[in-house]
Parts: structure tokens; sequence; C-alpha cells
């Protein structure tokens, strides 16, 4: 088995994922601001936010589905060149709609254009990079769900239409989707075939060596994958559950004023944005391993603290609950190769970037259902249970690559 250090990436293409990362997340949360100014132009009523962001999700979802496959036949380089020129051309349809409907014929693109980015992007830096990029590059991701929606407010605040803000996007998109063109060879340049870098302590488990070419099928097969599958879809869970339902909770529940509240979820996801940006320095000290096991344990504690009913304070949980979330989702990426095998890993990234889109759609409406029938303290549980869920599956993975070690 090879456990040597990889060779480090050239900084081009170092510093063209960063800004693949950040170009991910730019679309992600425009739809948001521009609703207001694009309802009113279309005529529309507020409910039908809903139906772009439905479509979006669930292209989304199939596209991880299929990235695996794609991956294989195509390679990183062409997909993410493709996929990038995809959500461009979705972003400015966005821009030049004459009508709703054409919005929606065209967030399809987006979806599945951003499904499969997902996917190429975080197989490629599971393989290339070590734990520490891993862990800045999702940060970077924050980054440009946090860009898009300022380039859309600055827009509207300058008095321009939202078609211009979302034309701003689009062609940024673009340019980068030519630069992956360029760039499509290198991407696949040198991609190991059967071993996986360990490179870090606290990492345990085999390399799992599979050479033969792997069947979408085949993937489905493994144990391990299906037990990340489900680990990724708790973990989305908590995430956005945490995120969307504790402004409600505690405001309406426990008391905060508007500005309290609003300030206590702003502090949430920038908890989520600082743990990846600080914990890149540690990770590699560390060992991914490790990293996941402690993370999953201070969210399973903080989550657990957040939920105790009627407690004011339990505020103070939120950005503790972020922070150790923050390392959960590259740290699972990262490791995912070295888990199910390089042949495995494109599939089983497309599953897990599925899984994760699926828990989005679900967690957080389970919530809100807990909370009709049982009042809002019923949702500090839910995210409680979905805490101890990755944390006793990712221990049930830990443990079997250790008996198979």
């Amino acid at each position: 088995m090879n456990t040597s250090t990889p060779r480090p990436p050239a900084t081009a293409l170092l510093i063209l994922a960063y800004l693949a990362f950040v170009s991910l997340g730019l679309p992600d949360a425009v739809l948001g601001v521009a609703w207001p100014s694009l309802r009113d132009t279309f005529q529309l009523p507020q409910a039908l936010l809903g139906a772009p962001l439905a479509v979006g999700a669930a292209t989304y979802f199939f596209s991880g589905l299929l990235a695996g496959k794609l991956i294989t036949r195509v390679g990183i380089g062409l997909l993410l060149a493709a996929s990038t020129a995809l959500v461009s051309a979705g972003v400015l349809g966005f821009a030049a709609a004459p009508a709703f409907f054409v919005i929606l014929l065209v967030t399809p693109f987006m979806g599945f254009g951003s499904g499969a980015i997902d996917a190429a992007l975080n197989t490629y830096a599971a393989r290339n990079f070590s734990p520490r990029h891993m862990s800045w590059l999702h940060a970077a991701y924050a980054l440009g769900a946090t860009t898009g929606p300022a380039i859309m407010t600055s827009v509207l605040s300058r008095g321009a239409s939202w078609r211009v803000g979302y034309a701003v996007v689009g062609f940024s998109l673009a340019a980068l989707a030519l630069a992956f063109t360029v760039a499509k060879r290198r991407w696949d340049a040198g991609q190991p075939a059967t071993e996986v870098v360990v490179d870090a302590p606290g990492n345990v488990g085999p390399v799992q060596q599979d050479s033969p070419p792997v069947g979408t099928w085949s993937a489905l097969r493994s144990g391990r994958v299906w037990l990340q599958i489900a680990i990724f879809f708790f973990y989305t869970g908590i995430e956005v559950s945490a995120g969307q339902w504790s402004y409600t909770i505690l405001k309406e529940g426990r008391g905060l004023s508007a500005p309290a509240a609003g300030t206590w979820v702003a502090v949430y996801w920038g908890g989520l944005l600082a743990g990846r940006l600080v914990l890149g320095f540690v990770v590699e000290r560390v060992g991914t391993v490790r990293m996941l096991r402690l993370a999953m344990l201070g969210a399973l504690l903080s989550a657990a603290f957040f939920a105790i009913p009627g407690l004011s304070f339990g505020a103070i949980a939120l950005p503790l609950l972020s922070f150790s979330l923050a390392s959960i989702y590259p740290g699972l990426m990262a490791e995912t190769p070295r888990r199910v095998g390089e042949q495995t890993a494109p599939h089983a990234v497309g599953f897990q970037v599925s899984a994760a889109t699926l828990g989005v759609a679900v967690l957080p409406s389970l919530a809100g259902i807990a909370s009709e029938r049982f009042g809002l303290d019923a949702i500090g549980p839910v995210i409680a249970f979905c805490a101890l869920m990755i944390f006793i599956l990712h221990e049930r993975l830990v443990a079997i690559a250790d008996t198979k070690a």
C-alpha cells in the first residue's frame, strides 16, 4: 500500500479549483434577493417562488446520481467545462426570460449543471488535494453563496433591473467555463488508478483498491457507500433545519427580539464559514477521521443543548453547532476515495451530493410538520436526532474500517 504524500497541485489548477467552488455557490442564493422584483415584473403570486426551487432541487438530485457515470465516461475536465457552461446558460436565460415559464424551462440547466459540478469538483479535490485545501475549498463555496446575493443587492440598490444582476453572474460563469475548457486536459492528468493517499494521522482503515471499472449498480452494492449516503442525508438535515428554523424558534418560541434572533442566525452561518477556514489549518495535524469524530460529537452536544425547551440562552449553541458542522461535509468528501476505492469514488460522491440535496428537501420539512403537531420545541429534538444519527453512522463506518484493516 502506498502512503506517500501527494505532489502539490499546480498553482494555476489550485486557483481554478477555488474559483470553481466560488462559482458553485454564486447562483445558489440569488433568487431569494431577486424574487420580489422578478415577481413584480411577471405579476406572480408569492407562492410561485417554490416552483423554480423545486425544479432546481430535483434536477440537482438526478445530476448527482448520474455524475459518477459521466465522470467515468467523459472525464472531470470536460464535465466541469460543459456543466459550468450549462449553468451559465441557465443564469443568462433568467436574465433574458420574456415570461416566467421560460425561467422554469432554463432552471433545469442550472440544477443539472450545478449537481455535476458539485460531484466533479469534490471527486477531483478528494483525489488530489489535502484535507486542508478541501476545508478551504468548501469555505470558498460559502464565499460564493454570499457573493451572489451581494451582487444582486448591489445591482438593485442602484436602481437597475434584476436582469442585470443575473447577467453579471451569468457572464462570470461563462468566463469560468472558458477557463475550464482551456484547462480540461489538466484536470484529468495524473489521476490515481488504484490507490489513495493517506497523509495525516488519525486516519483509520485500509485504502480500498478496485482497479477494474465500477458501474453505478456495483457501487450501490457497497455497504460503505450506503453508510456515507445516509450520513450526508442527515448532515444537511441538521445544517439547513438549524439555519432555517432557528429564527422562528428563538423569536416565537423563546421570546427573543427580532434583531437578537436575526443576529444569532447570522452568527450561525458565520460559524460555518469560520469553521472551515480555521479548521483547515489544523485538520492535517489532527487527522481527518479524528477531526470528523470530534466534530460529530461537538454537533451532537450543541444540538442537544439547543433542543432544551424554553432555554432562551440556548442560542449560544448555534455558533457552536455550525462550527462543529463546518468540517463534516468536506471531511467526509476527502475520505470518500480512501473508504470506497478510487473507481467507486466518482459514483459515491455523486450519490452523496444527491443524498445531501434530498436531506435539504425532506428533513427541514419534517421538522416543520413536527412543529405543527407538537409545537416549536419539537424542532430542536429533530435536529438533535439527526446529529445522533450521523454520529452513530460514522462510528459504524469507522468500525468497519478498523475491522478490515
